[in-house]
């Protein structure tokens, strides 16, 4: 028979849509091992990158890089992880999505253990470049794992939890990463991270999907949108995510690179929208139903900035440690399983606006609630707030997945472009988001901190005693009077800037906080016109398999 020819498969074992696998009963032990293998293969898809974002300054140390420098870690892994995405489709149309995983695990696992040799920059960021390739694939190929441990009339509940599974490696990071460091100091995250693609491996070698139909589908201009798009794509990352560091209008080529990603993404789109068989439906891209879809996505995923950016930022700024952080992760990993849990038991196809709606008030009360941190906040101040973030976060994801599928459903030609433009909302809301905070951040405090010094002086008898009191607790030490005093002015100086930082981060907040609440009032204006326009929600098929290539978080 034919490599490609279609199989004759079954009514209820017929894949859904071009590269996804059949879907035959299987016994109650089998579906077990798929769902196991879906959690593994989710979250090794996601593990290896939270942990180096959950331990840069420890790395930054044991490489003897800069801040700027170890940015490019987690920005190598959005450029690839982004990249993939407009080829891993089509791939596993033609080839399979195990055949694409099962290569590019073996690299990933030969390139971090060659990191494990070689501790210099280049490396790490080659290990972070094949981490967001081989990631790519493992979220989709986690979705369809899990997809099979559930019988026909529970598939829309396994979507959502093969998708919201990899939102589970960030706190999950951040729990037992410390663990890892003191075993084998920066070597213990690598040998963690080859480990588990190691295990992945073996897992996918051993308990195959069931096969699907294939089609010839690649074309040679496809090759070269792919270079195009990617380059720019990549060059897009690169500046959202050193450019607060780096600083927007200081370094020179954040705008070369600005310029270049905005002519290679261009020149892209222009070769697909007029090709007569394009990789990419331009048309439909620019269609209303779809940038809406991708505006929203990119405004929820800048709102789960807070917790990354805001509230461990705000701790690490008040001198917090990881140990004293571990409760506060403990909340965040708590409220994002019981986002995703409820997700799964309560997703209806009728209503899938209701979900984002309610992500956004959780998320919207969270952050109001953060705004009036002070100095004396510590992270039992912050569980619930920060459950309810995690909670929204992982609450929207299902619903906004099946409702970007309906398109597709009716047209599989639409696949290809609606993967890439989930998973690139995905990523790029992220990086947006810290970029927009981050900056927002820095603005803020250095607003306050000139606000704060131009009422210092030491004519005011305040400001006077407490030069004196720091000077005095350094008496025992410090005989000279002089350097007493000069030791209190910096001591107020250190105390005035951990307030300005104290300000302009309940400024981020507040911000993310009024994101959140348009946000939700757009989406509920665009619920109830639909509504009122007798534009019911039709219902989605009960075996949506359309796989979020991209779905990891930065």
């Amino acid at each position: 028979m034919d490599h490609y020819a279609p199989r004759n498969w079954q009514p209820h074992e017929r894949p859904s849509l071009p590269g996804s696998p059949s879907t035959p009963e299987h016994s109650n032990p089998k579906r077990l091992a798929y769902a196991l293998v879906g959690l593994l293969v989710a979250l090794t898809g996601g593990l290896g990158n939270s942990l180096v974002i959950a331990n840069l300054p420890y790395l930054q140390g044991a490489l003897g890089a800069t801040t700027a420098e170890m940015a490019w870690l987690p920005a190598a892994y959005v450029m690839t992880n982004v990249s993939m995405n407009l080829l891993l489709v089509k791939f596993r149309q033609q080839f399979g999505l195990r055949a694409f995983t099962e290569v590019f695990l073996v690299l990933y696992a030969l390139v971090t253990f060659g990191h494990l040799f070689v501790n210099d920059l280049s490396s790490a960021i080659a290990v972070r470049a094949a981490h967001g390739m081989v990631g790519a694939a493992l979220s989709s190929l986690g979705l369809y794992y899990m997809i099979q441990a559930f019988p026909a009339k529970w598939r829309m509940k396994a979507l959502v939890l093969g998708l919201g599974t990899s939102q589970l490696a960030l706190p999950l990071a951040r729990l037992f990463s410390e663990d890892l460091m003191q075993i084998a100091e920066w070597r213990g995250l690598y040998l963690f991270e080859l480990g588990m693609a190691l295990l992945t491996l073996g897992c996918v070698f051993l308990l195959k999907l069931p096969p699907g139909d294939r089609f010839k589908t690649f074309e040679k201009l496809d090759f070269l949108t792919f270079a195009i798009l990617a380059t720019g794509v990549a060059l897009l990352c690169a500046v959202l995510s050193l450019g607060r560091i780096d600083w927007w209008l200081e370094a020179p080529w954040i705008g070369v690179a600005s310029a270049a990603s905005i002519v290679l993404i261009l020149a892209g789109l222009a070769i697909e929208h007029n090709r007569s068989n394009p990789m990419l439906m331009t048309r439909w891209l620019g269609s209303g139903v779809m940038i809406r879809l991708a505006l929203a996505v990119i405004l929820i995923r800048m709102v789960l900035s807070e917790q990354s950016t805001g509230a461990v930022g705000f701790m690490q700024a008040l001198n917090m440690s990881s140990q004293q952080l571990h409760s506060l992760y403990v909340v965040m990993l708590l409220g994002s399983i019981a986002g995703l849990a409820t997700s799964a038991l309560t997703i209806d196809p009728k209503h899938l606006f209701m979900p984002l709606i309610v992500s956004l008030a959780l998320m919207a009360v969270g952050s109001v609630m953060d705004s009036y941190s002070n100095n004396l906040t510590r992270p039992e101040n912050m569980y619930f707030s920060q459950f309810l973030l995690a909670f929204g976060g992982t609450f929207f994801l299902g619903p906004t997945m099946v409702l970007g599928t309906r398109n597709v459903l009716t047209n599989p030609r639409n696949l290809v472009s609606f993967s890439v433009l989930f998973g690139i909302c995905q990523n790029l809301g992220g990086l947006i988001g810290a970029a927009l905070l981050g900056t927002f951040q820095i603005v803020r405090e250095k607003f306050h901190s000139s606000n704060i010094v131009e009422n210092l002086t030491l004519l005011d008898p305040r400001v006077a005693a407490r030069v004196q009191s720091g000077g005095n607790a350094l008496g025992s030490v410090i005989a000279d009077p002089s350097l007493r005093n000069l030791q209190g002015i910096r001591s107020l100086a250190t105390a005035a800037t951990r307030e300005a930082n104290v300000l302009a981060y309940n400024d981020v907040f507040m911000l993310i906080a009024v994101i959140a609440v348009l946000t939700m009032i757009w989406i509920s204006i665009r619920a109830l016109w639909l509504m009122s326009t007798t534009q019911a929600v039709a219902p989605a098929p009960a075996t949506p398999s359309v796989p979020p290539s991209g779905a990891t978080s930065s």
